[in-house]
């Protein structure tokens, strides 16, 4: 299937306003097809993998179906995992930020009912939840399903595999008015099927079906980290793999504009490229990376379309991609024309579940690799200068040289190793801080307590009466002394 922009959809322009400013620009393939068919108001089977964007496949049609002037409950999405349902929530709510008076809520267990019942209360169109805290509230009365116009079941095959399937009969059983149901499952096992048979109608089955490619010569790391040290851990990396050329991919525009900006005012020459900039600057940018007076590019994965050049050394996921196929057309940039090539991933909490859904879906590994401390930097820029200054040990002709060095030498009363020493030191420049990242597991912490001992209590003038020597008892057993023993 053709892929389509956001702008090209026909989507409600406060949706396609709201997805603008979040910095996606391409729907991803489940979304070309599911988003279509929802909106007719049809019923779905979606068979794709985690990471593919169904959030936005299901939660973009149920923002546009919802009348905001009615706050009773309109949708009901139910998710295997509260973090799932937080995420969905989140991402759904951002889809409606420009559309005036639709609350969306995420249930879970853990959270405190009273609340949840509360927000309730106060009206709320979509909710999302896990099949168990829905049905709590199903019991209570607190959650009314008499106006529902559309279910989800996301991660169906999850919600099942955690014995969810007598909660979710109950839930799709209850639902007494014309609604459609979109069911959405990386496996299709029979369970599904029988429930799809049994509360669907006519549904049409979308298959998105996921390439099982990859590039044998690209070696594949990723690095957990936390959200706000990325940009630290991309510089650690730049600094240490000291690529000639590579490129950086994040999933918004935004990103782009950000983490390009960021990195000049650090002193790399880097550029962005992404959908909002126009032809010429397009052209000039590339130019450059083809020139080599950029030696990072930051793109977003549709503006990368047009890059061919062969001799990118490294590529970078400043974010984890939002579909699998991304990840493949990435690494694809570098390792080209027979060459070996290096490609790194950040991964943030959860998303290395993503990792593991890529690694099994691509047939390959993603080693996990620790961050590079500031040691292990220095280090690795002494050994590259090191190997140029061998090389030109081996291919020049040093003798006029060696006597000017022999003779300064001589005149400042240095030994080779001193004057060795501080070239590699200009060459190094200053030494950078040592940075230690947010909750860093990489950098050992400085142990400035030592660890004392505890001092056991002592008693020592107990029988000093009686012997006339001075003895020190421990406090518990002086304390037990004298004590009569039980007949």
């Amino acid at each position: 299937m053709d892929e389509i922009s956001y702008k090209e959809s026909g989507l409600d322009f406060r949706v396609i306003r709201a997805v603008e400013e979040m910095g996606f620009e391409q729907m991803t393939p489940i979304q070309v097809q599911a988003i279509p068919v929802l909106l007719q108001g049809r019923d779905i089977i979606g068979q794709a993998q985690t990471g593919t964007g169904k959030t936005a496949a299901f939660g973009i049609p149920a923002i546009q179906n919802v009348d905001p002037e009615d706050s009773s409950l309109q949708v009901l999405i139910l998710c295997p995992t509260r973090e799932l349902a937080i995420q969905a929530a989140r991402e759904i709510r951002n889809f409606a930020k420009f559309m005036q008076g639709i609350k969306v809520l995420p249930i879970y267990g853990g959270q405190d009912i009273v609340k949840q019942i509360r927000s309730l209360k106060g009206g709320v169109q979509i909710v999302v939840g896990t099949p168990g805290r829905v049905m709590d509230h199903m019991r209570r009365h607190t959650l009314k399903l008499k106006n529902i116009k559309m279910l989800v079941l996301d991660e169906a095959d999850e919600m099942l595999n955690m014995g969810f399937r007598d909660d979710i009969e109950t839930i799709c059983s209850e639902i007494k008015s014309e609604h459609q149901t979109a069911l959405f499952s990386a496996t299709m096992p029979k369970e599904i099927l029988d429930i799809a048979k049994k509360y669907q109608n006519d549904a049409q089955v979308i298959k998105v079906v996921k390439k099982e490619l990859t590039i044998p010569l690209v070696r594949q790391y990723y690095y957990e980290v936390k959200n706000r040290d990325k940009e630290e851990v991309i510089c650690r990396l730049l600094d240490y793999y000291n690529p000639k050329r590579s490129l950086i991919f994040c999933n918004t525009k935004r990103m782009v504009d950000e983490l390009s900006d960021n990195l000049k005012g650090r002193g790399y020459f880097a550029e962005g490229l992404h959908g909002d900039m126009n032809q010429y600057q397009r052209d000039r940018v590339m130019q450059n990376f083809r020139n080599d007076k950029t030696e990072i590019l930051i793109a977003t994965d549709v503006a990368a379309r047009g890059i061919d050049v062969d001799d990118v050394e490294a590529v970078f996921n400043y974010d984890v991609p939002q579909d699998i196929e991304y990840y493949v057309h990435r690494i694809g940039r570098t390792g080209r024309a027979g060459r070996k090539g290096r490609a790194f991933t950040l991964v943030v909490g959860r998303e290395i579940y993503k990792m593991r859904e890529i690694e099994k879906t691509c047939k390959t590994r993603i080693k996990n690799r620790l961050i590079p401390t500031v040691n292990d930097i220095t280090k690795s820029k002494a050994d590259n200068i090191l190997k140029q200054a061998l090389e030109v040990l081996k291919t020049e002709d040093l003798s006029k040289v060696s006597t000017i060095i022999e003779n300064k030498m001589n005149e400042e009363d240095c030994t080779a190793i001193e004057l060795a020493s501080a070239f590699l030191k200009m060459h190094l420049g200053e030494e950078p801080e040592n940075i230690v990242l947010v909750e860093d597991p990489y950098v050992p912490e400085k142990k400035n307590k030592e660890k004392t001992k505890k001092k056991k209590r002592f008693r020592g003038d107990y029988d000093k009466k009686k012997s006339g020597k001075k003895k020190d008892i421990p406090f518990a057993k002086f304390r037990n002394q004298g004590r009569k023993k039980k007949k």
